[in-house]
């Protein structure tokens, strides 16, 4: 079990980059808001220490840097509502892809937008549950699944449906790997805080209205049914990220179809964890093909 409650990573008003543990103010629950955190020593993985050192919180980055993840798996079509309004079967198997790592981008770092991901519309959102892998699992039942979790996060799974389901060649990953595509954070809550995370609220605003808002009891996989599936015949390693797919309400399933655009504000939100608040920012140079 780890010795943090709410794990950060953080750029310091000193100038320095800490992992630590996060201070919430008084009657706040979003890791979003906090200013300070106390400084953790060690492996954040196995042996550490949260020190009584508090640092003043410039910046809250990605929860965790490049070079301590692993993989960054995701499920496609994993809520019910949302195959539904996908028009799609829901799935015998969790459906599985990879995001790369340099998809991976901070809790308030801005969404760039390639000028490839320009020449026609399909930008959309997707909050989803983030699960954290705390220690290596191979054949792991679902009863146990859970205990290989450090914790959870939020993220937003920003997908170009044109690329994604129609020039991907069947791939979705063309359409959700470009780089800073999976902003997430704001920090990590311990498996020991969440011990259900089936309870959980989970929501997407974009310019400050709803668009998503469910419960993650509507996973058609529940975290503890995607860590035991993934684990048969593959090692999880410390450090691998899995984002467990979006609710219903994403920008492909309205009508008229909603698609993101050049600052366009999406916040996704995960109770008891906070929120990540992400502004659509276009590349202006032409794209080099």
């Amino acid at each position: 079990m780890p010795a943090f409650s709410r794990l950060v990573r953080f750029l310091a008003k000193d100038g320095k980059t800490y992992y630590g543990d996060a201070i919430l103010p008084k009657g706040v629950s979003d890791i979003a808001k906090i200013t300070e955190a106390r400084i953790i020593n060690g492996d954040i993985f196995g042996k550490h220490t949260v020190t009584d050192n508090v640092a003043q919180v410039k910046t809250l980055l990605a929860p965790l840097a490049v070079s301590d993840v692993g993989t960054v798996r995701c499920l496609g079509l994993n809520y019910a509502k949302h195959a539904g309004e996908s028009k799609m079967p829901l799935p015998k198997y969790p459906i599985l892809f990879y995001k790369p790592v340099t998809s991976l981008a901070g809790p308030t770092s801005p969404i760039p937008v390639a000028a490839i991901a320009q020449e026609v519309p399909g930008l959309d959102y997707e909050c989803e549950l983030v699960a954290v892998i705390g220690k290596p699992c191979r054949d792991v039942t679902t009863s146990t699944a859970l205990d290989y979790v450090l914790g959870y996060s939020v993220g937003n799974d920003v997908s170009h449906r044109e690329w994604q389901l129609k020039r991907g060649g069947g791939q979705w990953a063309l359409g959700k790997g470009f780089d800073g595509w999976a902003p997430w954070g704001p920090g990590i809550v311990s498996s020991s805080i969440i011990k259900d995370p089936q309870t959980l609220r989970i929501s997407t605003k974009l310019n400050g209205t709803e668009v998503q808002a469910s419960g993650t009891e509507d996973m058609i996989f529940g975290v503890k049914e995607t860590i035991a599936f993934l684990s048969q015949g593959t090692t999880l390693m410390p450090g691998d990220v899995i984002f467990t797919g979006t609710p219903e309400g994403v920008g492909m399933g309205r009508d008229p179809q909603v698609w993101l655009k050049d600052g366009d504000e999406v916040v996704v939100g995960l109770e008891g964890v906070g929120t990540c608040t992400n502004i659509v920012k276009f590349a202006k140079e032409k794209a080099k093909l």
